[in-house]
């Protein structure tokens, strides 16, 4: 039953792995738990929780970028006429990314609890970020989207 189980586990974690989406949903849940690994290391080695948080999403928007461009849409382009306009649409996307956020915590936080306005945003931006990362910012001439 156990070696079943597991099966069943490695079965569902390889049918993620093989589609774009769920490798990028994957890595957004690591991504998620290194930032908060390097709030803990931050405020461990006594930072404030201001520096710890902000260092935590820089490195953490580092980390995602790479592994997105890397491992979810395997775009393995590295030329700076390709890396630096990714990066630029990535840096536009983040900002207004944060401004969605802030909108949407301030039309529903009367209602709901913060957390929750966030979750709602992120849920948010999370389908459409996947849509333009893999329609327009590393998509490849040899990816054939579907």
């Amino acid at each position: 039953m156990v070696t079943t189980t597991m099966a069943n586990v490695l079965s569902t974690a390889k049918a993620l792995l093989d589609r774009p989406f769920g490798r990028y949903l994957i890595i957004g849940g690591s991504v998620y738990l290194f930032e908060l690994i390097v709030i803990f290391m931050a405020q461990h080695a006594g930072s404030s929780a201001v520096v710890a948080v902000g260092l935590s999403f820089w490195l953490g928007l580092i980390v995602s970028f790479l592994l997105t461009k890397f491992v979810t849409f395997r775009d393995k382009r590295t030329h700076h006429k390709v890396l630096i306009p990714q990066i630029l649409a990535v840096s536009l996307l983040v900002v207004f990314n944060f401004g969605f956020t802030l909108l949407v915590t301030k039309l529903l936080s009367d209602e709901l609890p913060a957390v929750i306005c966030r979750t709602i945003a992120l849920g948010i931006t999370t389908i459409w970020n996947f849509y333009l990362y893999r329609t327009r910012i590393f998509k490849t001439d040899d990816q054939v989207i579907g």
